[in-house]
């Protein structure tokens, strides 16, 4: 007799999610929302699939227990509760639903900036305590208002169109999105400092990378308009939220909509003592619509990988046969880690992308790799949205063209994946290969030759070739206490142009890119994870 798999729903799940799993044949379903960390660790081996939302954490250990767990699916977009390096190295595949939940999101962010332009919350408050204070709550009109959107994604291109419907003009900021697809989506798109000084509302739609963290600062907000009103219904950290308290207080932030801190629950936090801020608990996508949306879409995925070994919206592993996955496993990890290398080291709207394949990895097919390369490539700045099924769809709605060419010579190596990352402004290449076939290696980056692990808390540092540079950097690292684990270096020429690639073993604190950029014969610096 075949064995009954068994699917553990660890938070609470719409009833059409529940009947799909219930109903599908060959499947147990337990429903046990709530559940401790310990205790799910005791149970969690039992079960070869958990479906979750944001209330249960899947943590290394958790993972290392779940000795038959094959699925690990998201009710939702973010996995910040999920160790996706520990599911990925235990062969777990792990889903979300990045669409089901994005027209929830928008509608809440265009009723987060309605009701503090309006004062709404305040004069709910006021009136609930017996008053009638009708001159304390002018408001303002969004009619012909700049609204300034910090990221244009799924997310952000329904605000825009709801924004419009308002007659808002709308200008956006994104690096990485060309002007012409811009235009298309209905949105003018201009710099980071010239958003800044035009925009009336400012509204963030970008994931939390360390690119983001506390991208709207106290020299960010120095920018803005006297009486700017901000919104923020994508992550917590994005705004720095001592600097927002102290614009507040100032009158230079008229006001500011938060629906995500950066310690939630956020009790206790000073900003939720301003009258000045409306404020919800993470309510984004909680609209029953989007709740039943998730629900039915990742119940639909769990079964159908189980059942018939379709793979949807998975986020960490592409759809190919469990035999070539295991050849191509490290070439997919490849794949991405170069992807999101070069796409954390762009500084503009990336048009082209040409990937080379050399020798042994041609054997089992280039596409699965290719699309990893394109979800490395676009994580940094889309975030969760991006997926295995969805990253060539994605690249081609943001114009940028991609290239396949291949060779069964690999000069030096068995294998070998190149990657050349265009725009307007630039040009980035990397190279990387396996090391007894398992190995991750960077073995070239734009003009100098490396070898370096693709992993963990990168800097990367072009400087002159001069001497003292080393030593300067190091010293400044040390008086951080960040410890450097490993130390790669190239130049072109004695004296001329060096490159040094550092591994840390923690990231580093805020300002410290910038204290690194000042020191002598520094060109650039990047902080990069992988």
């Amino acid at each position: 007799m075949e064995k009954m798999m068994k699917v553990l729903v660890s938070d609470p799940l719409s009833q059409s999610g529940l009947e799909i799993l219930k109903e599908s044949k060959g499947l147990k379903c337990d429903v046990k929302p709530g559940l401790s960390q310990e205790e799910l660790k005791q149970i969690i081996g039992e079960y070869d699939a958990i479906i979750i939302r944001s209330e249960t954490k899947l943590k290394a250990d958790i993972i290392e227990a779940g000795n038959r767990l094959r699925v690990i699916g998201r009710a939702g977009i973010g996995l910040d509760n999920v160790d996706l390096p520990a599911a990925t190295k235990k062969g777990i595949v792990v889903m979300n639903t990045p669409q089901e939940n994005a027209i929830a999101a928008a509608e809440h962010t265009i009723a987060m900036m309605l009701s503090i332009s309006r004062k709404v919350p305040q004069a709910t408050a006021s009136m609930r305590a017996g008053k009638w204070e009708k001159k304390k709550f002018m408001g303002v009109e969004l009619y012909q208002k700049t609204l300034g959107l910090v990221g244009i994604g799924v997310i952000g291109t329904i605000v825009v169109d709801r924004a419009r419907g308002l007659k808002m003009k709308v200008i956006g900021y994104d690096p990485y999105l060309s002007p012409e697809v811009a235009e298309k989506k209905g949105v003018e798109l201009v710099s980071f400092d010239e958003l800044l000084s035009r925009s009336d509302f400012i509204s963030i739609h970008t994931p939390m990378t360390e690119e983001t963290r506390n991208l709207i600062d106290q020299n960010a907000i120095a920018k803005m308009k006297k009486g700017v009103i901000l919104i923020n219904c994508a992550r917590g950290g994005i705004i720095n939220e001592k600097d927002l308290y102290e614009a507040i207080k100032t009158g230079k932030v008229a006001g500011a909509s938060l629906d995500v801190f950066e310690k939630e629950p956020a009790i206790g936090n000073p900003l939720l003592e301003l009258e000045e801020v409306v404020c919800t608990p993470h309510l984004g996508a909680s609209t029953e619509e989007a709740q039943e949306n998730v629900a039915i879409a990742i119940s639909r995925q769990v079964v159908d990988y189980l059942i018939n070994g379709e793979i949807r919206n998975a986020v960490n592993i592409p759809a190919v046969s469990p035999d070539i996955l295991l050849f191509l496993r490290p070439y997919l990890r490849l794949g991405e880690k170069l992807g999101s290398f070069l796409g954390q080291i762009s500084n503009y709207a990336i048009e082209e992308v040409l990937i080379e394949y050399h020798g042994e990895v041609l054997e089992y097919g280039t596409k699965p790799i290719t699309i990893s390369v394109l979800k490395g490539l676009l994580t940094p700045f889309v975030g969760e949205t991006v997926n295995f099924v969805n990253a060539p769809l994605m690249a081609r709605e943001r114009g940028i063209r991609v290239t396949e060419s291949t060779s069964e010579e690999a000069e030096d190596f068995t294998s070998l994946i190149a990657l050349t990352v265009r725009s307007k402004m630039e040009q980035n290449y990397i190279a990387g290969t396996l090391f007894g076939r398992k190995e991750l290696r960077i073995v070239k980056l734009n003009d100098f030759f490396i070898e370096a692990l693709p992993e963990g808390y990168i800097l990367l540092v072009n400087n002159y070739d001069r001497p003292g540079v080393i030593g300067n950097i190091g010293a400044a690292l040390g008086s951080r206490n960040i410890n450097i684990a490993t130390m790669q270096f190239g130049r072109d020429r004695m004296g001329g142009m060096a490159m040094s690639l550092l591994h840390l073993d923690s990231p580093l604190p805020p300002g410290m890119v910038g204290e690194i950029l000042r020191l002598p014969n520094i060109i650039s610096v990047r902080q990069i994870e992988l």
